[in-house]
């Protein structure tokens, strides 16, 4: 969520950053109104409270002075009611301003860094650079959709059975394949990149999704569990974030840097019609996620080592890909600045989106009560959140196979996982 002061001190700058994000210029119509309403509340409470304590400062001091106060007191008590009555109406107008403000900047988004590409939708993102070069196949490379289900490792039509559309069921050796890359990109995490390994909850209550951004605004891109105030989460980056809401962290203590593996839950509501075959957009797939606490300061430095992190396993794979900074219209409700790692797909001929990696600034803190203190004596200030997938296991899964397929439709397995799947160097067809 966006500071108030900071929203009533650079307005004009906060409307011209949220266009370039394509917010309609309406959005804040309202905010110069209700601010100045809730100030002139707040004032009119000042006044009418300093009034009350004159009253009691006048008995207060005759009873100190050993003089009867009773006569006075009946005299201002009907002015005492009065002023209490109107201190309460004061305070309910005060407090409905307050939330009515804080209900506009819940669903306003971040505002974009100085540094982010301008522009309207995914076309105007910027290549940053490129790694590895695109393999020349001397066959027809195969969609993994085709390739999965040939060898036996990736089965839709049971997963339809047993649940409904968009969800797979791996097996074999393939099952084996995503457990594999799970533990390779959080051994590389823990043990190359200083993360510490966390196992949260897969289901997390409205305060937490409320600190991260997704509610109340894209609660119908979530699962919720009926009758619970549970829900299901979308990314590891939903508990992980919330593990310190409401506390106040040491600043020596930061970065902070926490790696997970979980299940992800979305509804891809506003996904129709788009990858809808195979598994790159599905229901529930597997995910390790990077998070990052961070020092205002040094948040940008750390973006860029999350991103760097996250490209190592691509590298370590020898899967090929590119890094794309986002622009302002394609950016997530409450990122600042984020960097999209885009791995090659033969199937298609083109980069597909395997991780996000974004620094929110101090959006999420505000909204999720995340402090930190410089020293002992310093006084609590919002720490800034970042995160990134490191990797998406599924889509990284499909990666392979397309990446790795050979004529005979088997797949190579890459040198880095095959200590992870007992020294297999290649997936074959199942003989019959």
């Amino acid at each position: 969520m966006l500071e108030l002061a900071f929203v009533r001190d650079n307005l004009a700058l906060v409307r011209e950053r949220l266009a370039q994000r394509g917010l309609p210029p309406s959005a804040l119509d309202d905010f110069e109104a209700l601010d100045a309403k809730r100030r002139d509340l707040l004032t009119r409470d000042q006044t009418l409270k300093e009034h009350r304590n004159r009253i009691s400062a006048e008995v207060a001091a005759m009873k100190h002075r050993g003089q009867d106060a009773s006569q006075l007191l009946e005299e201002r008590r009907a002015d005492l009611r009065v002023v209490g009555e109107e201190i309460g109406r004061v305070a309910l107008k005060a407090k409905a301003a307050d939330e009515q403000l804080r209900e506009m900047l819940r669903n306003i988004p971040n505002v974009a860094d100085p540094s982010v590409p301008v522009g309207s939708t995914s076309a105007d993102n910027q290549e940053v650079r490129r790694w590895g070069t695109p393999r020349k196949f001397d066959f027809e490379p195969k969609a993994h959709w085709d390739l999965g289900p040939a060898l036996g490792i990736l089965d839709f039509e049971r997963a339809a059975k047993i649940t409904g559309a968009r969800f797979a069921v791996y097996s074999g050796v393939g099952a084996k394949l995503e457990r594999a890359l799970a533990n390779f990109m959080l051994d590389v995490h823990t043990r190359e990149h200083g993360y510490t390994e966390v196992l949260p909850p897969f289901m997390v209550n409205s305060a937490s999704l409320y600190g991260t951004g997704n509610l109340p605004k894209f609660a119908g891109d979530l699962f919720k569990l009926e009758g619970t105030d549970y829900w299901l989460i979308p990314t590891a980056e939903v508990p992980v974030t919330n593990l310190y809401r409401d506390e106040v962290l040491e600043g020596d203590a930061l970065p902070i840097k926490h790696c997970a593996w979980t299940a992800c839950f979305r509804s891809e509501a506003g996904a129709a019609g788009k990858d809808t075959r195979g598994i790159i957009r599905q229901h529930q797939f597997q995910k390790v996620e990077l998070v990052k606490f961070a020092l205002p300061e040094k948040s940008y430095d750390e973006l860029e080592s999350l991103t760097h992190d996250a490209e190592t396993i691509l590298q370590k794979l020898e899967l090929p890909y590119r890094v794309v900074a986002l622009c302002t219209g394609d950016l997530g409700f409450s990122s600042a600045k984020t960097y999209d790692l885009e791995v090659w797909l033969p199937s298609s001929g083109e980069y597909k989106e395997i991780s996000s990696c974004s620094n929110f600034e101090a959006f999420q803190a505000r909204r999720a009560n995340l402090r930190f203190r410089r020293g002992k004596q310093g006084k609590s200030e919002h720490l800034h959140t970042l995160n990134g997938s490191g990797l998406a296991v599924g889509r990284t899964w499909l990666a392979i196979l397309e990446n790795y397929q050979q004529s005979d439709g088997s797949v190579v397995v890459p040198e880095a996982l095959r200590p992870y799947l007992d020294g297999v160097e290649r997936i074959e067809r199942p003989k019959r």
